[in-house]
């Protein structure tokens, strides 16, 4: 499974989901920073990635529907700080053994994972 880390995450993420068997690149890596959401989940889409990401724009299945791209992460953590951004992935990547988010999105909260298709 690919993914690709928003800018407002944690460059460390990629790190992270590498070490757990996953590829994953950075929205920064690519001088994607500072550019518009579609451009974003567009590249995502031609690289066939699973965006992760704080921005709570992706989570509106009207603009962004789950089916037309390869998966959409949004944390929804109630702290933004880096440890809890951290955290919260590690306990992502224990769902992500088991279940992949193609076509789907995910709301991910401090205590339970909301799937939308």
């Amino acid at each position: 499974m690919k993914f690709k880390i928003d800018e407002n995450l944690p460059e460390e993420y990629a790190s992270i989901l590498k070490r757990a068997g996953f590829e994953a690149d950075t929205a920064a890596n690519e001088n994607l920073s500072g550019k518009d959401d579609s451009t974003v989940i567009g590249r995502c889409k031609l690289e066939n990635r699973v965006l992760i990401t704080l921005d709570l724009d992706f989570g509106n299945i009207q603009a962004y529907p789950p089916r037309t791209f390869p998966g959409i992460l949004v944390i929804r953590a109630k702290s933004q700080d880096k440890l809890t951004l951290i955290n919260t992935l590690e306990r992502v990547i224990l769902v992500l053994r088991k279940q992949v988010p193609e076509r789907q999105l995910w709301i991910v909260e401090a205590d339970r994972i909301r799937i939308r298709e």
